[in-house]
């Protein structure tokens, strides 16, 4: 049970590195202003192919990540493994480096949204890298062996561990938004099922991000994120839980450009 408690925290920090459908109109911002209100989202789309970032935030980062809030809706009658002990993470940043790269769109044969000229390089997540770094940087250097991403679809990946145990994470559904003030806002939704043990764990998870680029500013980047945690339909709750999250967490961004973080040193 140590180890799960100890992967559910990781998982909750790392989708916002997987890198769609566009969301409708001020859906998602509607949603992060509302935690933590939240029920099921509806107008997300079956994931096809890689997730498309702005240009302002290709490069490499240093992100610190720090959990500032969680709740469990349905407690004390729901409450999901791990919760209690994921408090003592409360304002406790979590560093780590993470790069997003331009690629061909069409490398590895999977439609890109948003739809795009098919010979201009899209920039996306490095996603293996990231989530190498930031599983590292949550359970440890000797915890984690691998990360590998699905060459036939960047929506699955396995993360290796000690002891021959995996984490398997596929991404189902996604939406996207764009705010008047210049947020690019992501939802992702997808199942993780934790392999290894003597019974293996299976749930639903959505992270919605909402990524703010500053002027002159050093982080350059913040951003807000909140992940839910819906329980599946194997879990003996299921049906008590209806459409309602189980756990909500809130994470603060800030990416700090490597190249600043390099002059710094010298």
């Amino acid at each position: 049970m140590f180890i799960i408690r100890i992967i559910w925290s990781f998982c909750l920090l790392f989708l916002f590195l997987l890198g769609n459908g566009e969301a409708v109109a001020g859906e998602l911002s509607e949603r992060l202003a509302n935690f933590p209100q939240w029920e099921k989202l509806t107008s997300v789309q079956p994931a096809s192919g890689d997730l498309v970032y702005p240009e302002w935030m290709a490069g490499t980062w240093k992100v610190t990540s720090t959990l500032v809030d969680l709740v469990a809706p349905l407690a004390p009658d729901i409450v999901t493994p791990g919760f209690e002990g994921n408090r003592r993470q409360l304002n406790q940043p979590v560093s780590f480096l993470v790069r997003f790269i331009k690629e061909q769109p069409h490398v590895t044969g999977f439609k890109i949204f948003p739809p795009i000229d098919s010979k201009s390089p899209i920039l996306v997540a490095d996603r293996a890298f990231n989530s190498l770094n930031l599983a590292r940087a949550s359970l440890g250097n000797e915890a984690v062996l691998a990360v590998k991403v699905d060459p036939d679809s960047p929506n699955r990946q396995i993360t290796f561990l000690r002891s021959s145990r995996q984490l398997v994470s596929t991404v189902t559904a996604r939406a996207t938004e764009t705010t008047p003030d210049g947020k690019f806002i992501t939802t992702e939704v997808f199942q993780q099922l934790f392999k290894g043990s003597s019974r293996p764990y299976l749930n639903s998870v959505e992270s919605t991000t909402a990524y703010h680029k500053l002027i002159a500013n050093n982080p350059a980047i913040e951003a807000d994120q909140v992940t839910a945690v819906y329980l599946s339909p194997q879990d003996p709750n299921y049906f008590a839980a209806a459409s309602r999250p189980v756990a909500l967490y809130r994470y603060h961004l800030e990416f700090f450009p490597e190249k600043m973080l390099t002059s710094s040193k010298e």
